[in-house]
Order: structure tokens, then sequence, then C-alpha cells
């Protein structure tokens, strides 16, 4: 009997102590899975919403020109009003400048965060922008049927996982601008790359934005900090539309002291564009506009610049290297999802463009969740892990020794890629995801933190 109830003992703690090692086992596989997704390769559904290759269409700006010049012309009204006010306010804040410079941290030229102008609220805007965005439907009709359809509805049901800080602001408040600029100082990032469509034109959701360059500008330049320009997908952009517009760009803004110039190997000071879906348009195209001998060359005339284009497949490197732009960057936040945004791949990127004289600019992000505007997304999601992740992809750039390095974003809200301060929220429909047990401001003290180690690195690497 005695031998009995010690064996009985000895079989319960030992599947007590087997239980327990496969929790162990289950939870590491879990945040292995998290941090390094490696079975969300390319291809996965998340690729048809975003990608208009795999689409095979992209969605462009309804043309209808009545409404768009009404649109413009109201915008302009109201943009002007406001720039009149955010100079004003400017020119009363000027005086504690050199103090702010004591309390921030100095800018990091060489860490570009995208940066989105798209939001608006009915105080500024009349209505809400982007903020209502429309819940997305699966392109498969009986996936679609089995997730929920129509808009959100601002101000406590917004289209994003997470809730600004903010609040659902507009992009046109002056007081949200400086607050934007300052958070991104504090940060140490330096340059600013900001979503733009030509005028007159918009992503599908939103209105024109062209007209808030000019207030930007300014309060990047309070804060010392340069703006660059992110070229979205517009209407019929191709190598002619795009040499009218880089014109346009840099005749308008080029003169601000704000205006970004990357000074390349040579010495020269150049513009820098990143090109969004660049890949959609074919290589002979871009070698018009990109090469010496193209007939729409932009090349060694007043408005040659640095161009750096979207690689998401493999294969896209060879084009981006025909087409002859100047280097190539990942955009994507989500590790595992395409070929680009995949750490494990950004060695062999960053060796094909060395021996390619292209630049390489790795894009890192704090996570993914796009569930709020495509809620049959879920398995694309990338965990925080309260901060891990993101400093698990400034790891893996920092190892690459690239020149520049990216962060997607600052606040790209509705696929939950911001670094921008978020607060806890819940309504009586809606929990949203938030940064505890960390502070609203984690995120931009984890950017500070790696600015300041990529800058020590930096150094080293050239010594």
């Amino acid at each position: 009997i005695l031998n009995y109830d010690i064996m009985a003992r000895f079989r319960r703690r030992t599947c007590v102590i087997l239980l327990l090692f496969i929790l162990f086992i289950c939870s590491i596989m879990m945040a292995l899975k998290t941090l390094r997704p490696d079975r969300a390769g390319f291809g996965d559904p998340f690729g048809l919403g975003l990608l208009p290759e795999l689409q095979q269409r992209t969605v462009l700006l309804d043309s209808k020109q009545n409404s768009l010049n009404r649109a413009q012309g109201d915008t302009v009204t109201r943009v002007s009003n406001l720039h009149s006010i955010a100079v004003n306010t400017m020119k009363a804040s000027m005086s504690p400048v050199k103090k702010l410079e004591e309390e921030l941290s100095s800018p990091n030229y060489n860490f570009h965060i995208f940066y989105y102008t798209w939001y608006g609220n009915p105080q500024f805007d009349g209505k809400y922008i982007h903020w209502n965005h429309p819940l997305l439907p699966h392109w498969d009709p009986k996936i679609a049927n089995n997730y929920p359809k129509g808009r959100h509805n601002p101000p406590e049901d917004i289209g994003a996982n997470f809730y600004p800080e903010l609040g659902s602001y507009s992009s046109k408040d002056p007081a949200v601008i400086e607050a934007h600029m300052k958070q991104m100082r504090a940060a140490s990032t330096g340059v600013i790359v900001l979503s733009w469509y030509p005028p007159g034109m918009a992503d599908e959701n939103g209105e024109p934005t062209d007209d808030l360059v000019p207030v930007v500008l300014d309060y990047a330049h309070k804060y010392n900090l340069k703006v660059t320009f992110h070229i979205e997908p517009y209407k019929d952009r191709d190598d002619r539309s795009m040499y009218h517009n880089v014109k346009y760009i840099v005749d308008k803004y080029g003169s601000h002291p704000a205006f970004y110039r990357h000074k390349t190997s040579t010495g020269r000071l150049l513009p820098m564009f990143y090109v969004y879906d660049s890949y959609v348009t074919i290589p002979e195209i871009w070698a018009n506009l990109l090469t010496v001998s193209g007939s729409q060359s932009i090349r060694n005339t007043p408005y040659d610049a640095l161009f750096i284009a979207l690689l998401v497949e493999e294969r896209h490197k060879h084009d981006i290297h025909r087409s002859g732009f100047d280097g190539m960057y990942t955009y994507f936040a989500t590790n595992g999802f395409s070929y680009g945004s995949s750490h494990h791949n950004w060695a062999t990127l960053k060796a094909f463009c060395d021996s390619n004289n292209l630049m390489f600019i790795p894009s890192v992000g704090p996570g993914y969740i796009d569930t709020s505007i495509r809620p049959w997304n879920n398995h694309n999601t990338r965990n925080r892990v309260n901060g891990k992740y993101y400093e698990t992809a400034f790891s893996a750039a920092l190892l690459v020794r690239p020149e520049i390095i990216s962060i997607t974003s600052f606040n790209e809200w509705h696929e939950g890629t911001q670094i921008e301060k978020a607060v806890p929220k819940r309504t009586g429909q809606v929990v949203y995801l938030d940064y505890k047990p960390h502070k609203p401001n984690v995120y931009l003290e984890l950017t500070q933190k790696w600015s300041e180690k990529y800058r020590k690195e930096q150094e080293q690497w050239l010594m």
C-alpha cells in the first residue's frame, strides 16, 4: 500500500510537471511567432487588400471635376485661414524655442517617419474624415458575409484599434500639428515623410491636403525637423505626370528651410521622394523619367532628386534597378507579410543594393493591427509585446548598417502602426487597445532610445 501511494504521488507530480512544461513551450512558440512570423508569407489575403498588383486594380480618386473643384475651393479657403492662424500662433510662441531646443532630443536626419494629414473633424473640416473609415469587405462574398459592414461613427467609434490621446483630431488644427511636431522631435526623428497627392487629388476616403503642406513645413522648421514627400499612387501616375509633380513640389516648396535635401556620397544635396506602390508602373515607364537617356529624363536637371521605390516581392529589386531608382524601402510593419518586410531578408537586400549603388532603407514598426477596417484580417496582426516587437525590428535594421531607417508610422491609425500617443478608452461598444502597462509616450521614448543607439553605431561604422 505504501509503495502504491508513493507511485501515485509520483505519477501526479510527473503529470503536473509535464503539463507545466507543455504550457511553457506553447508560450515560447507564441512569442516567437509574434516576433518573427515566418509562416505569414507574401500572398496572404492581407496582400490582396493593400497591394494593387495582386488585386489587379488600383483604387483611384473619383474624377468628377465639378465636385472636385468645389472641394478644392472650400479647402483652399479653410486652409488659408488656418495658415494665417498658424503663422500668428507661431510668431507668438517663437520666444520659448531656445528653451524647447534644450528640452528635446536632437533630431536624427537619418531617421525618417511616415506621416499622414488626412484626418478631419466637424470643428475644422465640417465633418469627420478618415476617422469614420468604412469597414472594407473581403473579396470572397462567402467570407464577407460573416463580418460586419458599414462605417465607423466618431468620436466614440473610430476606424482604429487604438485611440489617440488627442482624440478624433483634424490634421488642419494648428495645435494638433504642433503637438505632432513636438512628439516627433521628442522621439529624435529628423525627417517627416509626408503622404502626398497632387493638388485636387486624395485617397478614396479623404480630401485634398496639398494646401496644408506650407503649415506642416512651418511647424517642422520650428522644431528643426525636415519634410520630404511620400508620393501616393494617384490617378494616371506615369513618367510625364511624375515629372510635372516633382517640378511642382520643388518649385513651390523647395526654397523652404524645412524642405529636406539628402547629401549624397558625391557631395550633392538632392531632394528625396519615396514612391509608394512604385511596382504598379512598369520599369520601362520609370526609366523614361529616371535614367539619363530617358525621353522624360529628370536627371541632370534642376529637378533631379533621389527616388526611393517600394520593394514588396524579391523580383522587384531587379525592376527597381532597371527603372533607374536610387534606392528601395520596405514600408510594411508586418514582419513576414512580404519578402521586403521580412527582417531575415534585409541582409540580402542590403547586399544587392550595395553591389548596384542603391540605397537600402528598411522600414521598422511597433506592430500591426487593422481589424477595425479589415475585420477579416486578424491573422496578419502583429502584437506589440509591450514594445519588444518594435525593438526587434530596430535591432534587425541596425544589423545591416543602413544609411537611413524609416519608421512606419507616426500616425497611420487604421493599420495600428502608429507611435503617436494613445490612451486607454472604453465605450459602450468598443474597448480600444492601449500601451499599458507603459505610458502613452512609450513608443516615442523607444524611438528616441534607438535613434541614439543608431547614431552611436553609425559613428563606429565610419571609423
